[in-house]
């Protein structure tokens, strides 16, 4: 976030961060990274609307009901959302977003009474770590299991990177874009790590709940951990929150994969109907495919639609993991570019908190987090080993990327020879294009020493202004 953050500052693209990839790294690269985003949210928005399904059927009275009753009414709800543009997105978001922190706040001090045992219907008492320990374990199947993990979590995370699209089609990006990228760590700290690790102390991994039949096997481990304790009528809201989470998933897909295929197609890595927008900044023919897409909700109605989603859902478990380390390389490459070309640190408008290291630590991550994975495709949890259906059901993404490499390669070799080479020469990385205009000022092949050295001080100024005080508030700010 912090890499995409600096880029996205430096250079607001309209649509798709992925064009950084394309830039600094190589187009081929950045055409692949680019269409395997696109497409696991396309593929993610039928499994979402399919997964909505299921949690209305907690509710009793639902089982009797098809679930192409609860799909229409998703699609057309998703569909008017689209229709207010980049604001209904937003406006939507934070009202989607308010609830959701009110429930973790929520969940996080009832998670906490509920492992010292202060809930009088619960019979259990005082839980503290007893769910780590023998029969249980607090890391089951060892390291193996470990690697499994992997792609639950690469997808989980997926959607922090959207600031990155709106780059353009916001008003400051200079001062709302980096304030948007610290805001997620302190999130992602608090709002998943705590939750996640209070119901790992109060849920046991062997909870019927959690398999049972019926509508027991579509339980939320957080409605679980409520129901466990004898708590009445708090499930079923907790239940319509987690909804409410799907949905908001449902809704970044939408987002997410419009604008990177419009993006894509107008920088011609795409076919050129795919690049229209209507006057109010809609992407309208991409946002008709994305809804096509969600169609395929429906087929999983049918006797074999899982395993259509199964192979659907193979081409986006990975993709994020290999678009957050192209996006790393690609921020190492900017800054290696930006210092041969004489430039200091200094005039960058925001730079990424732990510098070209964290990008650095962040490709290692990724990759090792690709070599986990393909050791668990190779060798699942209860077989079977060395099974090639199993293989590509963990990892076709990887595959999947290569021929969209080779794809744009290929093509690039006879139409368009300035992508030939394996990745764009650090001489040739353009560092000025795509700049706001206060930047050029600063930074530009023309501006002057003066204005140049004047701006570098009145930016180190203004970080110097900042005492504690104004940390602790951007803390604050950044959680509610």
């Amino acid at each position: 976030m912090q890499a995409i953050a600096e880029l996205a500052v430096m250079y607001p693209v309209n649509g798709a961060f992925t064009m950084y990839i394309c830039r600094f790294v190589d187009p081929s690269l950045g055409f692949a990274c680019g269409w395997q985003y696109a497409i696991s949210w396309l593929t993610v928005l039928p499994f979402e609307i399919s997964a909505a399904c299921n949690i209305i059927h907690y509710w009793p009275g639902s089982e009797g009901i098809n679930n192409a009753a609860w799909i229409t009414p998703l699609l057309v709800a998703l569909i008017v959302i689209q229709v207010f543009g980049v604001r209904g997105y937003g406006e939507v978001e934070f009202v989607l977003s308010v609830m959701k922190i009110i429930a973790c706040i929520g969940f996080m001090i009832l998670g906490i009474i509920i492992n010292c045992g202060g809930v009088p219907t619960d019979n259990r008492g005082y839980i503290g770590a007893r769910y780590w320990h023998s029969p249980w374990s607090g890391f089951l199947n060892g390291f193996h299991g470990f690697c499994t993990v992997f792609v639950t979590a690469s997808f989980a995370y997926t959607g922090t990177e959207l600031t990155g699209l709106a780059a353009a089609e916001t008003a400051n990006p200079r001062k709302e874009i980096p304030r948007a990228s610290k805001q997620v760590v302190w999130r992602i700290g608090i709002f998943y790590i705590v939750n996640l690790f209070l119901v790992g102390l109060i849920v046991p991994a062997d909870s019927p709940l959690y398999n049972g039949p019926g509508s027991s096997s579509r339980h939320s481990p957080f409605v679980i951990a409520i129901q466990l304790a004898g708590i009445k009528v708090l499930p079923s809201i907790f239940n319509a929150v987690i909804l409410i989470a799907v949905m908001s998933v449902a809704n970044s897909c939408t987002y997410g994969s419009t604008r990177t295929i419009q993006a894509l197609a107008a920088n011609g890595m795409g076919p050129k109907f795919m690049a229209y927008i209507d006057k109010k900044g809609r992407p309208l023919v991409v946002v008709v495919i994305q809804i096509l897409f969600g169609l395929l909700a429906y087929v999983n109605l049918a006797p074999n639609g899982g395993d259509i989603f199964t192979w659907l859902l193979s081409l986006s478990g990975l993709s994020i993991l290999f678009i957050y380390g192209a996006t790393a390389l690609a921020h190492i490459r900017f800054r290696a570019a930006w210092k041969a070309a004489g430039h200091s640190l200094d005039e960058l408008p925001f730079r990424a908190a732990f510098g070209v290291w964290g990008s650095w630590l962040c490709l290692l991550i990724n990759i090792l987090g690709l070599v986990g994975q393909f050791y668990v495709a190779l060798y699942p949890i209860g077989g079977p080993n060395l099974d090639p259906t199993t293989f590509f059901e963990l990892y076709l993404a990887g595959p999947f990327l290569v021929f969209l490499y080779l794809i744009w390669k290929v093509y690039s070799w006879f139409a368009r020879p300035a992508d030939r080479p394996l990745w764009v020469p650090l001489k040739d990385i353009d560092i000025y294009t795509g700049m706001r205009d206060t930047q050029v000022a600063i930074s530009g092949p023309d501006a002057s020493e003066e204005v140049r050295r004047a701006s570098i001080a009145e930016m180190a100024e203004e970080r110097k202004k900042k005492g504690p005080l104004d940390y602790v508030k951007a803390v604050v700010r950044s959680v509610i």
